[in-house]
C-alpha cells in the first residue's frame, strides 16, 4: 500500500534500525522502545492485521514466529522475551500493517495485563 507507514520502512522508503531482513520478512527496532529490547517484526507483503491474515499467509506468519527467538535472543534478551500482536482498536493496533513486538532484556517483562 503506497500509504502505509511500514510497507515504506519495508521497502527503504523510510529509514530504519534494522535487525534482520529476508525475502519475506523486515525486522527493526522501535522508534519508542518500552524495554530494552524492543524490534518490531514485519512482513514484508501489506498485511492489514491479524484478523484479515488468511491461510495463504500461514508461511509468512509462521516466519514471524520463527525467528522471533533468535532476534530476541541476538538483541540482548536471551533468557526470554514477550511477543506481543496487537490486533484491530480493541487490541490498540497503531499501524494497519501486521506487526508483532519483540520486547524484553535482562528484566522481566512484568505482568501481562493489567486488572480493570
Amino acid at each position: 500500500m503506497d500509504s502505509c507507514l511500514f510497507c515504506k520502512i519495508a521497502a527503504g522508503q523510510i529509514p530504519s534500525r534494522k535487525v534482520y531482513e529476508d525475502d519475506e520478512i523486515f525486522a527493526f527496532h522501535d522508534i519508542k522502545p518500552a524495554r530494552p529490547v524492543h524490534i518490531l517484526v514485519i512482513p514484508k507483503r501489506h498485511i492489514t492485521s491479524l484478523a484479515s491474515s488468511t491461510e495463504t499467509d500461514l508461511p509468512v506468519l509462521g516466519r514471524m514466529l520463527a525467528i522471533a527467538n533468535r532476534l530476541a535472543t541476538e538483541q540482548g534478551s536471551p533468557d526470554g522475551f514477550r511477543l506481543i500482536i496487537n490486533t484491530g482498536v480493541i487490541g490498540h493496533q497503531e499501524v494497519q500493517h501486521l506487526h508483532a513486538h519483540i520486547v524484553g532484556g535482562s528484566e522481566p517483562v512484568g505482568p501481562m495485563l493489567k486488572r480493570v
